[in-house]
């Protein structure tokens, strides 16, 4: 798994959570689901994702849009 598979996969898992538990515990919940589609897009447009440089350091090997 690349780097770009793994910010993808880490943003859906945290979008899944965020429903799960606005459905079972609050829906203030879905502030989460806003601030990662959030980042999501300033992502997309500027290059620079946190998320990208925590699992870099963790060792996973670089992809296309995040080295």
């Amino acid at each position: 798994m690349n780097l770009d598979r793994a910010v993808l996969a880490f943003a859906g898992v945290m979008i899944l959570a965020s429903v799960a538990l606005a459905h079972f515990v609050s829906p203030l919940w879905l502030w989460l689901t806003v601030f990662v589609g959030a980042n999501l897009l300033q992502s997309s447009i500027t290059g620079f994702c946190p998320a990208a440089m925590v699992l870099r350091r963790l060792g996973v090997p670089g992809g296309c849009a995040f080295r």
